[in-house]
């Protein structure tokens, strides 16, 4: 069901040291906004993102649903340098009004005969998986959930992850914990996986396909969210469509969650 909503703004923060954020050169914060919207947090399920409209700009912007509270959902995004939409939302104040329309999409599929599941978060990959993982959590299945960034003060606040979950985190400059990609971490963890969860850069998701022996990943089911430049949002302008092994997808009607290996890896970009 897509609902549309004018939602108010609870509370709009930055939510990483700006001068962290500053080295990824594309960015100049990342910003975690809660909204009040009942009829939407009712209904939206891990891996769904929403389209935000950002104030007079013709195209509305896809953003991940990061967590949900009772009437109140959660958009954790990244404020980009050349990015009107993005620096528009983060101007936002509690009280203004935010429209959306959501939730959208296939999200994330886990299994009833799950009992552990591994997340991989490359970068600001944590955003849909978050949801992914307080949820699964909350239902007593066993979640190990890896997190990846270029440096520490990059990572997801340990204590905003709940206690049940096990974490564990590479970083490129070695700031905290293993030194290197997130990637990294997943052969000591896929073994004990049911499933596997990922959202991160393409460049992950290659390595992840094609080390899948090297990384215990072959013959497990493995999802991936995959982000796309969109227009509508809900699989009419044809604007995100991506190469599959069944053919054309629209990453926003079929995804934004796929298979990972039913991939064309070499056809995104």
């Amino acid at each position: 069901m897509h609902l549309e909503s004018s939602a108010t703004v609870i509370d709009n923060v930055s939510f990483f040291p700006k001068a962290a954020v500053s080295v990824e050169r594309k960015m100049t914060d990342i910003r975690l906004m809660w909204l009040e919207s009942p009829t939407i947090a009712r209904e939206a399920q891990p891996g769904q993102f929403m389209m935000v409209r950002c104030g007079d700009l013709s195209l509305p912007r896809p953003l991940s649903i990061h967590q949900i509270k009772n009437d109140s959902l959660a958009l954790l995004f990244a404020v980009l340098r050349d990015g009107r939409g993005s620096k528009w939302l983060s101007e936002r104040r509690a009280g203004d009004r935010v429209q959306l329309l959501g939730p959208l999409g296939n999200g994330f599929s886990v299994d009833s005969t799950s009992s552990a599941l591994l997340l991989i978060a490359g970068g600001m990959g944590i955003a849909p998986l978050y949801f992914l993982a307080d949820r699964a959590a909350a239902k007593h299945i066993n979640v190990t959930l890896l997190l990846g960034a270029h440096t520490g003060q990059l990572l997801y606040p340990r204590h905003l992850i709940p206690a049940s979950i096990r974490v564990f985190a590479a970083t490129d400059d070695g700031s905290s914990g293993q030194t290197g990609m997130v990637t990294s971490l997943i052969a000591r963890e896929a073994e004990h996986a049911d499933q596997v969860f990922a959202c991160g850069p393409l460049a992950m998701y290659r390595d992840m396909s094609v080390n899948k022996n090297r990384l215990g990943l072959a013959g497990k089911p493995v999802q991936v969210s995959v982000e796309a430049v969109m227009g509508c949002g809900h699989g009419v302008c044809y604007g995100c469509t991506v190469a599959t092994k069944q053919g054309l997808r629209q990453v926003c009607k079929d995804g934004p969650v796929f298979e990972l290996g039913d991939l064309s890896l070499t056809d995104l970009s």
